[in-house]
């Protein structure tokens, strides 16, 4: 910038009247002393001129971004595609594994009916027989044993004075034959009968027997069923029917 300043300068000068500058040639009084000087462009251009003002500091530092400039990775278009699909395919993946869940709860529910309604598809049924179950257990309990068996088993003695009714005894072994085949093929369904009574007795359970009396007896706790009135019906672990019993109560 100096240099083209310079550089006009002198062309100024060059093209001024030539008196004008022969009268700015300094005169020397002294030949001896005179100094060859140097002709007007090659003066100004041996001069060296500063400048008062002082340099701006250069700044180093890297421009910041203008508005017009490449738009960053979190404003690019395709980044931004990218983003939604993937939040897209997030949401479906979701929605698909909630219906595979939804459908497979379905089949295990479909399973657990049709079990169902083959397990109790006789429940009307069975109902219908149990009286006619107990009817058949009611014959069979009003013989006597001493019915079924001579008490005495000489031969000699005469059959008036025996105790035994040989064709009574054979029509209670055909009933409880009956009895017992109808009771397998109840069972082969999924038909039960319970006897809570049997043995010591089965402590009493609200969900399987149905107390109608209680009553104090020595040597049995509180709470154990001492006494069947009516034997209970089980339809694949379903009560059907609750057994009906009575239960020590000695407090």
């Amino acid at each position: 910038m100096i240099q083209r300043s310079l550089l006009r300068h002198a062309q100024a000068i060059k093209h001024l009247p030539r008196s004008y500058a022969s009268r700015t040639t300094p005169v020397v009084q002294n030949p001896a002393q005179r100094i060859p000087f140097l002709s007007s462009p090659q003066r100004l251009l041996s001069q060296r001129y500063y400048s008062a003002a002082p340099e701006a500091a250069t700044d180093t530092s890297p421009e910041p971004p203008s508005s017009s400039s490449t738009p960053s990775e979190s404003e690019d278009p395709v980044q931004k595609e990218l983003e939604s699909k993937n939040r897209e395919i997030i949401d479906l993946k979701d929605r698909y594994l909630r219906s595979v869940a939804d459908f497979r709860n379905l089949q295990d529910r479909t399973k657990r009916d049709i079990q169902s309604a083959r397990d109790f598809a006789i429940q009307k049924f069975a109902s219908d027989l149990i009286e006619s179950v107990d009817n058949l257990d009611r014959a069979l309990s009003t013989v006597p044993s001493s019915k079924l068996a001579p008490q005495n088993s000489d031969p000699d003695t005469p059959p008036e004075d025996k105790d035994y009714n040989k064709d009574l005894a054979n029509l209670y072994d055909g009933l409880k034959m009956t009895e017992t085949i109808l009771m397998g093929t109840l069972k082969k369904h999924g038909m039960e009968r319970f006897d809570p009574g049997e043995g010591e007795g089965e402590m009493f359970n609200p969900n399987l027997h149905e107390a109608t009396f209680q009553t104090k007896m020595d040597g049995k706790e509180d709470g154990r069923v001492f006494m069947t009135q009516q034997k209970g019906f089980l339809l694949n672990g379903r009560v059907l029917r609750a057994a009906k019993v009575g239960v020590v109560k000695n407090s």
